[in-house]
Protein backbone atom coordinates (compact mmCIF):
# COMPACT_ATOMS: atom_id res chain seq x y z
CA UNK A 1 0.00 0.00 0.00
CA UNK A 2 2.94 2.52 0.88
CA UNK A 3 4.70 1.85 -2.18
CA UNK A 4 1.50 2.47 -4.02
CA UNK A 5 0.46 5.56 -2.27
CA UNK A 6 4.37 6.79 -3.28
CA UNK A 7 4.21 6.52 -6.89
CA UNK A 8 0.80 7.67 -6.78
CA UNK A 9 2.48 11.02 -5.53
CA UNK A 10 5.51 11.18 -7.45
CA UNK A 11 3.04 10.79 -10.52
CA UNK A 12 1.13 13.79 -8.82
CA UNK A 13 4.64 15.79 -8.15
CA UNK A 14 5.81 14.94 -11.75
CA UNK A 15 3.10 15.31 -13.78
CA UNK A 16 0.33 16.85 -12.22
CA UNK A 17 0.28 19.92 -14.15
CA UNK A 18 -0.59 18.14 -16.81
CA UNK A 19 -3.82 16.36 -15.52
CA UNK A 20 -6.76 18.58 -16.02
CA UNK A 21 -7.98 19.85 -12.72
CA UNK A 22 -11.01 17.38 -12.41
CA UNK A 23 -8.19 14.58 -12.21
CA UNK A 24 -6.08 16.09 -10.12
CA UNK A 25 -8.33 17.00 -7.25
CA UNK A 26 -9.45 12.68 -8.22
CA UNK A 27 -5.33 11.90 -7.59
CA UNK A 28 -5.36 14.09 -4.24
CA UNK A 29 -8.29 12.18 -2.50
CA UNK A 30 -6.87 8.69 -3.68
CA UNK A 31 -3.68 9.79 -2.23
CA UNK A 32 -5.12 11.26 1.02
CA UNK A 33 -7.27 8.29 1.63
CA UNK A 34 -3.94 6.30 1.92
CA UNK A 35 -1.70 8.79 3.95
CA UNK A 36 -4.81 9.36 6.09
CA UNK A 37 -4.64 5.25 6.89
CA UNK A 38 -0.58 5.52 6.83
CA UNK A 39 -1.14 8.29 9.40
CA UNK A 40 -2.88 5.90 11.54
CA UNK A 41 -0.62 2.85 11.40
CA UNK A 42 2.36 5.32 12.71
CA UNK A 43 0.46 6.73 15.66
CA UNK A 44 1.58 5.60 18.52
CA UNK A 45 5.15 6.12 19.05
CA UNK A 46 7.31 3.47 18.87
CA UNK A 47 4.81 0.78 17.06
CA UNK A 48 3.78 0.98 13.67
CA UNK A 49 0.97 -1.74 12.58
CA UNK A 50 1.68 -3.70 9.33
CA UNK A 51 -0.42 -5.12 6.90
CA UNK A 52 0.31 -8.65 5.75
CA UNK A 53 -2.40 -8.92 2.84
CA UNK A 54 -2.63 -5.47 0.83
CA UNK A 55 -5.20 -3.26 1.04
CA UNK A 56 -4.27 -1.12 -1.30
CA UNK A 57 -5.47 1.73 -3.78
CA UNK A 58 -4.97 3.42 -7.37
CA UNK A 59 -6.63 6.05 -9.23
CA UNK A 60 -6.23 5.25 -13.25
CA UNK A 61 -6.12 8.36 -15.31
CA UNK A 62 -6.98 7.22 -19.21
CA UNK A 63 -6.61 9.27 -22.18
CA UNK A 64 -9.91 10.01 -23.61
CA UNK A 65 -11.24 8.03 -20.86
CA UNK A 66 -12.83 9.46 -18.23
CA UNK A 67 -11.40 8.27 -14.65
CA UNK A 68 -14.71 6.69 -13.03
CA UNK A 69 -14.53 6.67 -9.14
CA UNK A 70 -15.78 4.33 -6.62
CA UNK A 71 -15.03 2.58 -2.92
CA UNK A 72 -13.72 -0.74 -3.08
CA UNK A 73 -13.44 -2.51 0.08
CA UNK A 74 -11.11 -5.62 0.30
CA UNK A 75 -7.74 -7.03 -0.76
CA UNK A 76 -8.09 -7.85 -4.36
CA UNK A 77 -11.62 -8.60 -3.57
CA UNK A 78 -13.31 -5.37 -4.43
CA UNK A 79 -16.61 -4.17 -3.11
CA UNK A 80 -18.42 -4.04 -6.49
CA UNK A 81 -20.08 -0.33 -6.71
CA UNK A 82 -22.50 -0.89 -9.43
CA UNK A 83 -23.07 2.25 -12.38
CA UNK A 84 -25.23 0.18 -14.81
CA UNK A 85 -23.17 -3.38 -15.07
CA UNK A 86 -19.43 -1.53 -14.46
CA UNK A 87 -17.65 -0.55 -12.00
CA UNK A 88 -14.92 2.13 -11.63
CA UNK A 89 -11.67 1.58 -10.57
CA UNK A 90 -9.58 4.03 -8.10
CA UNK A 91 -9.43 2.61 -4.60
CA UNK A 92 -8.75 -0.70 -3.08
CA UNK A 93 -8.99 -0.74 1.11
CA UNK A 94 -8.80 -3.52 3.18
CA UNK A 95 -10.75 -6.89 3.13
CA UNK A 96 -13.84 -5.72 5.27
CA UNK A 97 -16.14 -2.55 5.73
CA UNK A 98 -14.56 0.19 6.58
CA UNK A 99 -14.46 3.96 6.91
CA UNK A 100 -12.04 6.99 6.76
CA UNK A 101 -12.31 7.56 10.44
CA UNK A 102 -11.48 3.96 11.16
CA UNK A 103 -8.00 2.44 11.44
CA UNK A 104 -7.97 -1.28 9.65
CA UNK A 105 -5.78 -3.09 11.59
CA UNK A 106 -7.71 -6.06 10.61
CA UNK A 107 -5.38 -8.16 8.48
CA UNK A 108 -6.03 -11.60 8.21
CA UNK A 109 -4.37 -15.11 8.07
CA UNK A 110 -3.13 -14.92 4.44
CA UNK A 111 -3.49 -18.80 4.34
CA UNK A 112 -6.59 -19.00 4.99
CA UNK A 113 -7.99 -16.04 2.99
CA UNK A 114 -6.27 -17.33 -0.39
CA UNK A 115 -8.62 -20.15 0.02
CA UNK A 116 -11.54 -18.53 0.29
CA UNK A 117 -13.42 -16.92 -3.24
CA UNK A 118 -15.81 -14.15 -1.50
CA UNK A 119 -17.00 -10.98 -1.29
CA UNK A 120 -15.81 -8.78 1.04
CA UNK A 121 -19.27 -8.10 1.70
CA UNK A 122 -19.63 -11.42 2.80
CA UNK A 123 -16.00 -12.40 4.61
CA UNK A 124 -16.15 -14.07 7.79
CA UNK A 125 -12.56 -14.89 8.43
CA UNK A 126 -10.59 -13.95 11.06
CA UNK A 127 -9.15 -10.82 10.93
CA UNK A 128 -5.67 -10.90 13.17
CA UNK A 129 -4.26 -8.06 13.93
CA UNK A 130 -0.20 -7.43 13.46
CA UNK A 131 2.22 -4.90 14.88
CA UNK A 132 5.71 -3.89 15.56
CA UNK A 133 6.95 -2.49 18.40
CA UNK A 134 10.49 -1.20 19.13
CA UNK A 135 13.39 -2.47 19.38
CA UNK A 136 12.15 -5.21 16.86
CA UNK A 137 12.49 -4.18 13.84
CA UNK A 138 10.14 -2.82 10.46
CA UNK A 139 12.80 -0.51 8.21
CA UNK A 140 11.34 -1.68 4.96
CA UNK A 141 7.59 -1.49 6.24
CA UNK A 142 8.89 2.22 8.07
CA UNK A 143 10.93 3.31 5.49
CA UNK A 144 8.12 2.31 2.72
CA UNK A 145 5.72 4.59 4.61
CA UNK A 146 8.05 7.39 5.39
CA UNK A 147 8.49 7.82 1.48
CA UNK A 148 5.01 7.74 1.37
CA UNK A 149 4.07 10.18 3.86
CA UNK A 150 6.87 12.42 2.56
CA UNK A 151 5.73 12.30 -1.50
CA UNK A 152 2.28 12.90 -0.38
CA UNK A 153 3.60 16.32 1.54
CA UNK A 154 5.17 17.60 -1.60
CA UNK A 155 1.54 16.65 -3.42
CA UNK A 156 -0.90 18.54 -1.15
CA UNK A 157 2.17 21.53 -0.33
CA UNK A 158 0.07 23.75 -2.87
CA UNK A 159 -3.10 22.98 -2.02
CA UNK A 160 -3.26 21.98 2.13
CA UNK A 161 -0.23 23.31 3.86
CA UNK A 162 -1.06 22.12 7.60
CA UNK A 163 -1.83 18.73 6.30
CA UNK A 164 1.44 18.48 4.23
CA UNK A 165 3.16 19.38 7.58
CA UNK A 166 1.42 16.89 9.50
CA UNK A 167 2.47 14.34 6.33
CA UNK A 168 6.64 15.70 6.89
CA UNK A 169 6.17 15.44 10.56
CA UNK A 170 5.03 11.41 10.51
CA UNK A 171 7.41 11.10 7.97
CA UNK A 172 10.68 12.13 10.21
CA UNK A 173 8.48 9.69 13.00
CA UNK A 174 8.67 6.74 10.78
CA UNK A 175 12.25 6.98 9.20
CA UNK A 176 13.51 7.14 12.79
CA UNK A 177 11.91 4.32 13.28
CA UNK A 178 12.92 2.03 10.36
CA UNK A 179 16.53 4.05 10.96
CA UNK A 180 16.95 3.13 14.84
CA UNK A 181 15.62 -0.51 14.78
CA UNK A 182 17.20 -1.90 11.66
CA UNK A 183 15.86 -5.10 9.77
CA UNK A 184 12.31 -6.54 8.13
CA UNK A 185 9.23 -6.38 9.79
CA UNK A 186 8.94 -10.75 8.47
CA UNK A 187 12.23 -10.84 10.42
CA UNK A 188 10.11 -10.90 13.79
CA UNK A 189 8.64 -14.30 14.83
CA UNK A 190 4.99 -13.19 15.08
CA UNK A 191 4.61 -11.52 11.86
CA UNK A 192 7.23 -14.47 9.12
CA UNK A 193 4.09 -16.81 9.27
CA UNK A 194 1.80 -14.64 8.19
CA UNK A 195 3.51 -12.29 6.08
CA UNK A 196 5.83 -15.75 3.92
CA UNK A 197 5.66 -16.94 1.76
CA UNK A 198 3.65 -14.50 0.18
CA UNK A 199 4.88 -11.10 1.55
CA UNK A 200 8.07 -11.33 2.98
CA UNK A 201 11.07 -9.20 2.21
CA UNK A 202 12.80 -10.72 -0.64
CA UNK A 203 15.55 -7.73 -1.51
CA UNK A 204 15.94 -6.61 1.95
CA UNK A 205 15.30 -3.64 3.76
CA UNK A 206 18.31 -1.25 2.69
CA UNK A 207 16.75 0.10 -0.20
CA UNK A 208 13.55 1.06 2.05
CA UNK A 209 15.71 3.11 4.29
CA UNK A 210 17.70 4.95 1.40
CA UNK A 211 14.49 5.38 -0.54
CA UNK A 212 12.66 6.90 2.96
CA UNK A 213 15.77 9.47 3.15
CA UNK A 214 15.82 10.71 -0.21
CA UNK A 215 12.07 11.17 -0.30
CA UNK A 216 12.81 13.01 3.08
CA UNK A 217 15.41 14.99 1.67
CA UNK A 218 13.78 16.13 -1.66
CA UNK A 219 10.67 17.14 0.77
CA UNK A 220 12.60 18.62 3.50
CA UNK A 221 15.72 19.75 2.19
CA UNK A 222 16.95 18.92 5.20
CA UNK A 223 20.88 18.73 4.57
CA UNK A 224 20.95 15.63 7.22
CA UNK A 225 19.11 13.60 5.22
CA UNK A 226 21.23 14.45 2.07
CA UNK A 227 24.38 13.44 4.67
CA UNK A 228 22.62 10.36 4.78
CA UNK A 229 22.51 9.28 1.78
CA UNK A 230 26.33 10.44 1.01
CA UNK A 231 27.37 8.38 4.17
CA UNK A 232 25.24 5.17 3.70
CA UNK A 233 24.41 4.83 -0.13
CA UNK A 234 27.58 2.07 0.21
CA UNK A 235 26.85 0.16 3.24
CA UNK A 236 23.40 0.03 2.69
CA UNK A 237 24.11 -1.21 -1.10
CA UNK A 238 23.10 1.60 -3.00
CA UNK A 239 25.12 0.01 -5.66
CA UNK A 240 23.19 -3.07 -5.65
CA UNK A 241 20.61 -4.11 -7.38
CA UNK A 242 20.23 -0.92 -9.60
CA UNK A 243 18.18 -2.53 -13.00
CA UNK A 244 15.07 -3.12 -10.60
CA UNK A 245 12.22 -1.00 -9.77
CA UNK A 246 8.91 -2.38 -7.69
CA UNK A 247 7.17 -2.62 -4.71
CA UNK A 248 10.41 -5.08 -2.96
CA UNK A 249 13.26 -3.22 -4.41
CA UNK A 250 13.93 0.32 -4.87
CA UNK A 251 17.36 0.65 -6.27
CA UNK A 252 16.09 2.08 -9.96
CA UNK A 253 13.86 4.64 -8.63
CA UNK A 254 15.65 5.23 -5.74
CA UNK A 255 18.69 6.51 -8.10
CA UNK A 256 16.39 8.54 -10.32
CA UNK A 257 14.86 10.56 -7.65
CA UNK A 258 18.40 11.33 -6.20
CA UNK A 259 19.76 12.10 -9.42
CA UNK A 260 17.78 15.36 -9.74
CA UNK A 261 19.97 17.16 -7.52
CA UNK A 262 23.16 16.45 -9.52
CA UNK A 263 21.44 17.44 -13.09
CA UNK A 264 20.39 20.37 -11.31
CA UNK A 265 23.99 20.73 -10.59
CA UNK A 266 23.93 21.64 -6.78
CA UNK A 267 25.34 18.34 -4.89
CA UNK A 268 28.18 16.15 -6.93
CA UNK A 269 28.41 14.40 -3.77
CA UNK A 270 25.29 12.22 -4.94
CA UNK A 271 27.30 11.32 -8.26
CA UNK A 272 26.96 7.37 -7.56
CA UNK A 273 23.50 7.87 -7.71
CA UNK A 274 23.48 9.23 -10.98
CA UNK A 275 25.95 6.88 -12.51
CA UNK A 276 24.05 3.98 -11.28
CA UNK A 277 20.76 6.11 -12.98
CA UNK A 278 22.76 6.49 -16.06
CA UNK A 279 23.83 2.76 -16.14
CA UNK A 280 19.94 1.83 -15.79
CA UNK A 281 18.80 3.72 -18.61
CA UNK A 282 21.68 2.52 -21.01
CA UNK A 283 19.99 -1.16 -20.42
CA UNK A 284 16.86 -0.45 -21.13
CA UNK A 285 18.14 0.56 -25.13
CA UNK A 286 18.19 -1.95 -27.03
CA UNK A 287 20.96 -0.30 -29.71
CA UNK A 288 23.04 0.63 -26.53
CA UNK A 289 26.19 -1.54 -25.80
CA UNK A 290 25.04 -2.40 -22.57
CA UNK A 291 21.59 -3.80 -23.47
CA UNK A 292 20.66 -6.53 -21.18
CA UNK A 293 17.00 -5.75 -20.52
CA UNK A 294 14.74 -9.12 -21.99
CA UNK A 295 12.09 -8.01 -24.30
CA UNK A 296 9.37 -10.17 -25.92
CA UNK A 297 9.20 -10.11 -29.57
CA UNK A 298 6.48 -7.59 -29.41
CA UNK A 299 8.43 -5.09 -27.73
CA UNK A 300 7.30 -5.16 -24.08
CA UNK A 301 10.02 -5.47 -20.96
CA UNK A 302 9.77 -9.27 -19.65
CA UNK A 303 11.20 -10.09 -16.17
CA UNK A 304 10.52 -13.53 -15.12
CA UNK A 305 8.11 -14.24 -11.91
CA UNK A 306 4.67 -13.02 -12.73
CA UNK A 307 2.96 -9.82 -12.76
CA UNK A 308 5.26 -8.74 -15.51
CA UNK A 309 3.18 -5.29 -16.01
CA UNK A 310 4.73 -4.13 -12.85
CA UNK A 311 8.18 -4.21 -14.22
CA UNK A 312 6.73 -1.90 -17.36
CA UNK A 313 4.76 0.21 -15.69
CA UNK A 314 7.40 1.12 -13.44
CA UNK A 315 10.13 1.60 -15.43
CA UNK A 316 8.12 3.69 -18.03
CA UNK A 317 7.38 6.10 -15.49
CA UNK A 318 11.18 7.10 -14.40
CA UNK A 319 12.05 6.40 -18.05
CA UNK A 320 9.71 9.79 -18.18
CA UNK A 321 10.29 11.39 -15.16
CA UNK A 322 14.52 10.82 -15.63
CA UNK A 323 14.02 12.58 -19.32
CA UNK A 324 12.51 15.28 -17.48
CA UNK A 325 15.87 15.79 -15.36
CA UNK A 326 17.73 15.45 -18.06
CA UNK A 327 16.19 18.17 -20.21
CA UNK A 328 15.44 20.78 -17.83
CA UNK A 329 19.51 20.99 -17.55
CA UNK A 330 20.19 19.92 -21.45
CA UNK A 331 21.90 17.01 -20.63
CA UNK A 332 21.70 13.07 -22.34
CA UNK A 333 23.20 9.87 -21.13
CA UNK A 334 26.52 7.93 -22.08
CA UNK A 335 26.22 4.44 -23.23
CA UNK A 336 29.25 4.26 -24.73
CA UNK A 337 28.62 3.96 -27.94
CA UNK A 338 25.69 6.58 -28.16
CA UNK A 339 24.68 9.64 -25.88
CA UNK A 340 20.70 9.05 -24.97
CA UNK A 341 18.70 11.67 -25.41
CA UNK A 342 15.53 12.58 -23.28
CA UNK A 343 13.37 12.07 -26.31
CA UNK A 344 14.40 8.41 -26.75
CA UNK A 345 13.85 7.72 -23.48
CA UNK A 346 10.40 8.83 -24.22
CA UNK A 347 10.23 7.06 -26.92
CA UNK A 348 10.79 3.61 -24.99
CA UNK A 349 8.52 4.75 -22.47
CA UNK A 350 5.72 5.45 -24.97
CA UNK A 351 6.16 1.87 -26.59
CA UNK A 352 5.93 0.75 -23.34
CA UNK A 353 2.65 2.31 -22.55
CA UNK A 354 1.07 1.63 -26.01
CA UNK A 355 1.86 -1.86 -25.70
CA UNK A 356 -0.37 -1.97 -22.69
CA UNK A 357 -3.24 -0.11 -24.21
CA UNK A 358 -3.52 -2.47 -27.07
CA UNK A 359 -0.11 -2.25 -29.22
CA UNK A 360 1.13 -5.69 -29.08
CA UNK A 361 0.56 -9.30 -30.78
CA UNK A 362 -2.67 -10.04 -29.45
CA UNK A 363 -4.64 -6.86 -30.11
CA UNK A 364 -5.27 -6.47 -26.51
CA UNK A 365 -5.34 -3.66 -23.82
CA UNK A 366 -4.80 -5.63 -20.43
CA UNK A 367 -6.52 -1.80 -19.14
CA UNK A 368 -9.43 -3.46 -18.69
CA UNK A 369 -12.46 -1.72 -20.17
CA UNK A 370 -9.98 0.54 -22.51
CA UNK A 371 -11.24 -0.34 -25.71
CA UNK A 372 -13.36 -3.00 -26.97
CA UNK A 373 -11.00 -5.65 -26.14
CA UNK A 374 -9.27 -6.04 -22.96
CA UNK A 375 -9.39 -9.00 -20.28
CA UNK A 376 -12.71 -10.38 -19.20
CA UNK A 377 -11.62 -13.55 -16.46
CA UNK A 378 -9.83 -11.17 -14.36
CA UNK A 379 -8.35 -12.84 -10.99
CA UNK A 380 -10.52 -10.61 -9.09
CA UNK A 381 -13.08 -11.39 -6.36
CA UNK A 382 -15.35 -8.75 -6.65
CA UNK A 383 -15.36 -8.83 -10.79
CA UNK A 384 -15.45 -12.47 -10.29
CA UNK A 385 -18.60 -13.13 -8.52
CA UNK A 386 -21.96 -11.57 -8.45
CA UNK A 387 -22.93 -8.04 -6.90
CA UNK A 388 -24.62 -8.16 -3.97
CA UNK A 389 -28.05 -6.29 -5.95
CA UNK A 390 -27.78 -8.95 -8.18
CA UNK A 391 -27.06 -11.61 -5.89
CA UNK A 392 -28.20 -10.74 -2.18
CA UNK A 393 -27.83 -13.90 -0.32
CA UNK A 394 -24.73 -14.88 1.48
CA UNK A 395 -22.07 -16.52 -0.44
CA UNK A 396 -19.59 -18.43 1.84
CA UNK A 397 -15.67 -19.09 1.68
CA UNK A 398 -15.88 -22.35 -0.86
CA UNK A 399 -19.16 -21.28 -2.01
CA UNK A 400 -17.74 -18.73 -4.69
CA UNK A 401 -15.55 -21.92 -6.14
CA UNK A 402 -18.31 -22.24 -9.11
CA UNK A 403 -17.90 -18.46 -9.80
CA UNK A 404 -13.77 -19.06 -9.64
CA UNK A 405 -14.01 -21.66 -12.02
CA UNK A 406 -16.61 -20.10 -14.39
CA UNK A 407 -15.54 -19.52 -18.03
CA UNK A 408 -17.81 -17.01 -18.52
CA UNK A 409 -16.72 -13.59 -18.38
CA UNK A 410 -16.87 -11.67 -14.95
CA UNK A 411 -20.14 -9.89 -14.61
CA UNK A 412 -18.56 -7.14 -13.18
CA UNK A 413 -16.18 -4.71 -15.06
CA UNK A 414 -13.43 -3.53 -12.82
CA UNK A 415 -12.65 -0.79 -15.01
CA UNK A 416 -9.52 0.94 -15.23
CA UNK A 417 -7.65 -2.53 -13.40
CA UNK A 418 -4.26 -3.47 -15.47
CA UNK A 419 -3.70 -7.40 -15.20
CA UNK A 420 -0.70 -9.24 -14.55
CA UNK A 421 -0.29 -9.41 -18.72
CA UNK A 422 1.22 -11.49 -20.94
CA UNK A 423 4.43 -14.15 -20.64
CA UNK A 424 7.73 -13.64 -22.16
CA UNK A 425 5.91 -15.06 -25.94
CA UNK A 426 3.21 -12.30 -25.62
CA UNK A 427 0.71 -14.69 -25.11
CA UNK A 428 -2.61 -14.02 -22.84
CA UNK A 429 -4.61 -16.97 -22.36
CA UNK A 430 -7.39 -14.73 -19.63
CA UNK A 431 -7.80 -17.25 -17.45
CA UNK A 432 -9.03 -16.36 -13.91
CA UNK A 433 -6.96 -19.27 -12.28
CA UNK A 434 -3.52 -18.07 -14.16
CA UNK A 435 -3.35 -15.20 -11.22
CA UNK A 436 0.60 -14.69 -12.47
CA UNK A 437 -1.24 -13.25 -15.77
CA UNK A 438 -5.08 -12.35 -14.54
CA UNK A 439 -4.60 -10.57 -11.71
CA UNK A 440 -4.70 -6.91 -11.24
CA UNK A 441 -2.48 -5.09 -8.41
CA UNK A 442 -2.59 -1.44 -7.16
CA UNK A 443 0.94 -1.35 -7.81
CA UNK A 444 0.78 -1.81 -11.29
CA UNK A 445 -1.35 0.68 -11.93
CA UNK A 446 0.16 3.65 -9.52
CA UNK A 447 3.29 4.59 -11.59
CA UNK A 448 0.94 4.27 -14.97
CA UNK A 449 -0.89 7.54 -13.38
CA UNK A 450 1.89 10.04 -13.97
CA UNK A 451 2.83 7.91 -17.57
CA UNK A 452 -0.69 8.63 -18.78
CA UNK A 453 -0.88 11.91 -17.88
CA UNK A 454 2.84 12.73 -19.32
CA UNK A 455 1.37 11.04 -22.61
CA UNK A 456 -2.34 12.66 -22.27
CA UNK A 457 -0.21 16.22 -22.38
CA UNK A 458 2.76 15.11 -24.87
CA UNK A 459 1.04 12.65 -27.20
CA UNK A 460 4.38 12.48 -29.47
CA UNK A 461 7.29 12.15 -27.11
CA UNK A 462 9.59 14.09 -29.69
Amino acid sequence: MAFTTTMLAWSVIEFGDLMPPNELRNALVAIRWATDYLLKTVSQPNRIFVQVMAPIMVVVFKPNFPLQISLFLSWDAHLVVDHGSRIGCVASLTRSFLTQSMLPLKVGDPNIDHSCWERPEDMDTARSVYAVDAPNPASDVAGETAAALAASSMAFRSVDAGYADTLLRNAVQAFQFADNFRGAYSDNAHIRDGACPFYCDFSGYQDELLWGAAWLRRASQDNSYLSYLENNGKTLGADDNINEFGWDNKHAGLNVLVSKEVLDGTMYTLESYKASADSFMCTLIPDSSSSHIEYTPGGLIYKPGGSNLQHATTISFILLVYAKYLDRTSQTVNCGNEFVSPVLLRMQAKKQVDYILGENPMGLSYMVGYSNYFPQRIHHRGSSLPSVKDHPEFIACKDGSIYFNSTNPNPNVLVGAIVGGPGEDDVYGDDRADFRKSEPTTYINAPFVGALAYFAGNPNPS
